[in-house]
């Protein structure tokens, strides 16, 4: 019976603890991100589960890590692995989401194409630091600010990456309130900041409808490869758009999107073990991702800029910082900005044209890199 309790007592995690002292210091990770998304509301449908799978994935000999076969999480984790779950994220995306703003401004569809400047930059950058093109490429994607889209390209250029980009990427979308307001005010002055943009006209039923068909098609000619991302983003969009499909669009943009990014996020969560996260590589993915994060920004706001010395219709260039496409976590923190100079100045609905064109733009990005790099 004392050989049994011995033997009982040496396998708790309390006794393996002293073995796996990374597993101790990614539990405190987990328990930061859920501690941020509780106390301040950053993005916590991504960030409890997140931090909740990381808690589960590093209880020494649990079971609950992506990479322990046959465990429960390793089979869901396939969802991961193969691309699924951001498909499917990118359906309930589709049906949640209203390209009016964007359709009734179509100008603004270029901050959404600027701020992917970051992605490609920050390729470069990785390989500098000796990544190979393809784990440059999932790196840099980070600066798309788009989780699903990060997952679903890092699964097919670099899977052994996948758990140190997935969690730089969503940790990144919800430091958006932190990163970008500080980015904005450096490069802008605050007469640009307080620029009041006209309201956006009213876009028919019919261009509504019109818009994810021949979107659908007009991108996936462009990037062939991101066709499954671009075809669930416009199907969900036009379930939302058509009319005559209300009960497939609310349960796609409720409780089937909800279902998938707890799925997700905790797999992501529960691929992030000490033995594959703690890493040089693992360092050096989060300061890329940082400057990936920054550079979209930057370039968002800077192009703003350049267009209105040849607009007679000014664009509050806060705006271009939504061109990322961290929906709609980057059109709100426009919102603030603008609003900390002038409470009185709504800038939602046009940040959220660059913002939905960022979602778009981040899907194209993907496919062209899978084209030159797969």
């Amino acid at each position: 019976m004392m050989d049994s309790l011995v033997h009982f007592l040496s396998q708790t995690g309390f006794a393996l603890f002293p073995q796996h002292p990374g597993s101790l210091l990614m539990i405190g990770v987990g328990l930061l991100l859920i501690g941020l998304a509780i106390t301040k509301s950053y993005e916590p449908l991504l960030l409890v589960p997140i931090g909740f799978g990381m808690i589960m994935g590093n209880i020494p000999e649990a079971g609950a890590s992506a990479f322990d076969e046959h465990g429960v999480i390793h089979y869901l984790y396939f969802g991961v692995k193969h691309e699924i779950f951001p498909a499917l994220i990118f359906l309930g995306l589709g049906a949640m989401t209203d390209f009016s703003a964007m359709l009734s401004q179509p100008r603004l569809i270029l901050l959404g194409a600027a701020a992917q400047a970051g992605i490609f930059f920050t390729y470069w950058g990785a390989l500098a630091l000796n990544f190979t093109p393809q784990q440059a490429g999932a790196i840099g994607i980070i600066g798309g600010a788009d989780g699903p889209t990060t997952i679903f390209i890092t699964a097919q250029l670099a899977p052994e990456l996948l758990p140190a980009v997935a969690v730089a990427a969503y940790g990144y979308m919800a430091l958006v309130p932190i990163i970008q307001p500080p980015i904005v005010r450096l490069l802008t002055t605050r007469e640009e900041r307080l620029i009041r943009m006209k309201e956006p006209r009213e876009v028919s039923r019919a261009k509504k409808i019109l818009f994810p068909l021949v979107g659908f098609i007009v991108c996936t000619l462009i990037a062939p490869k991101a066709t499954v991302l671009l075809g669930m983003l416009f199907f969900g969009n036009l379930l939302k758009e058509s009319g005559v499909t209300d009960r497939l669009a609310n349960t796609a943009r409720n409780a089937f999107i909800d279902s998938i990014t707890i799925l997700l996020g905790i797999c992501v969560g529960a691929g992030a073990t000490a033995e594959r996260f703690l890493r040089t590589e693992s360092l050096q993915i989060f300061a890329l991702g940082l400057l990936a994060f920054c550079i979209a920004t930057a370039t968002g706001v800077v192009f703003a800029k350049i267009m209105n010395r040849f607009s007679k219709d000014p664009i509050n260039p806060i705006i271009g910082a939504a061109g990322v496409s961290a929906v709609p976590m980057a059109a709100r923190v426009a919102l603030t900005t603008a609003q900390k100079e002038d409470p009185t100045n709504f800038l939602i609905m046009h940040a959220m044209a660059p913002n939905v064109a960022g979602v778009i733009g981040s899907a194209v990005a993907a496919g062209v890199l899978l084209a030159m790099l797969g």
